[in-house]
């Protein structure tokens, strides 16, 4: 699979602060695949929209994850960035992670994270905390390789088709 990542933070993108969470994103996926895009942009809308729109379009990451602003603060945009460029929801994913994450502490319940499709691209918003983007990605990681497979057409193992050709 082919990896973006999409930091969003004021500070990371101002330099003041280093952003962990990305470079954790792409440490932990690349056992998955690679990372062909790592960004950095601030936390605001139109930016953010334009940067995905990018990855999906330009760079045709299969997945793309952002990481931060997806809380309660008054910049946190990232969800309704990711709702403005998506084609359709993918609400499950977003929902699990949750699900996982509140078994950890029950501030997950305060993420406003989604999901969705974008032409051949998954994005799936993540925290910007380093320990909750480990925690996330633990779950989600080993659900993507037949996401993706199934984004791509490819739906043979889908649905009970075993033993038509398929594994």
């Amino acid at each position: 699979m082919d990896f973006a990542v999409l930091c969003v933070s004021d500070r990371c993108s101002e330099g003041i602060c280093e952003d962990k969470s990305g470079p954790l994103i792409k440490e932990l996926t690349a056992g998955y695949g690679k990372t062909k895009e790592y960004m950095i942009v601030p936390d605001e809308k139109e930016k953010i929209e334009k940067a995905l729109i990018y990855l999906c379009d330009e760079v045709c990451a299969d997945v793309v994850f952002t990481t931060g602003g997806t809380g309660f603060a008054p910049r946190d945009v990232t969800p309704e960035a990711t709702k403005a460029v998506i084609e359709k929801e993918a609400p499950g994913i977003a929902e699990g992670i949750r699900m996982k994450s509140m078994t950890i502490t029950p501030k997950a319940m305060l993420s406003r994270a989604v999901s969705g499709i974008r032409k051949g691209s998954v994005i799936i918003n993540l925290p910007g905390s380093p320990k909750a983007v480990k925690e996330s990605l633990d779950f989600v990681l080993p659900v993507l390789p037949h996401a993706v497979e199934v984004l791509s057409g490819n739906t043979l193992n889908c649905g009970g088709d075993y033993g038509k050709g398929g594994d």
